[in-house]
């Protein structure tokens, strides 16, 4: 086996749009590459210095988190290359319609299939270039054409994107291939 060394290669990584509002009261989102679930009930992300985590500090620590689809691709690296400081048309250009989320103050951008509403309990290892923050899921928003015939979201349908941060592209999730908890008893 080849030796890297140390690397930030923990695969897949989900691509991550957080969502705030601005000190003008404006929606702001930005892509977030290293998050993931912390437990049961609650995220982490590692976050930058960046617009976002000072709208973090107006905004009581509450936010949306959506998951990047193959259709919303482009506009979701977009938000992530380009800052609301620089360029305040910003989420304009990214042609996404918003909503005020209903249990936290922050947008949900209707483009995406699957939204977290999300309000920060801990940061971690706060400095002047950002933080690692640990967040509660309020709730978990799906747009309804992307649930099942229960009723639950399917993933399968949400066409969504991982970054490879190996290649630093975007892959797009595929098929189910198993049952979790369930296609290790063919070993039994």
């Amino acid at each position: 086996m080849k030796s890297f060394g140390s690397k930030p290669w923990v695969l897949p990584q989900p691509v991550l749009i957080i969502g705030t509002y601005n000190k003008d009261g404006k929606a702001n989102a930005m892509n977030a590459a290293w998050g993931g679930q912390w437990d049961m009930h609650e995220i982490m992300i590692s976050m930058g210095s960046h617009a976002t985590t000072e709208n973090l500090k107006l905004n009581n620590g509450e936010f949306t988190v959506a998951f990047a689809t193959a259709e919303t691709m482009v506009a979701s690296d977009f938000v992530g290359i380009v800052s609301a400081n620089k360029d305040p048309k910003k989420m304009e250009k990214t042609g996404w319609t918003e909503e005020k989320a209903p249990n936290v103050n922050a947008p949900v951008f209707t483009d995406f299939p699957m939204t977290l509403e999300c309000r920060i309990k801990e940061k971690i290892d706060e400095s002047a270039e950002g933080y690692n923050l640990v967040a509660e899921i309020v709730n978990v928003l799906c747009d309804e054409k992307y649930l099942d015939e229960k009723g639950n979201p399917d993933v399968e349908k949400m066409n969504l994107i991982i970054y490879d941060s190996v290649g630093h592209n975007y892959i797009q999730l595929g098929k189910v291939v198993g049952k979790a908890f369930s296609c290790g008893n063919e070993i039994k």
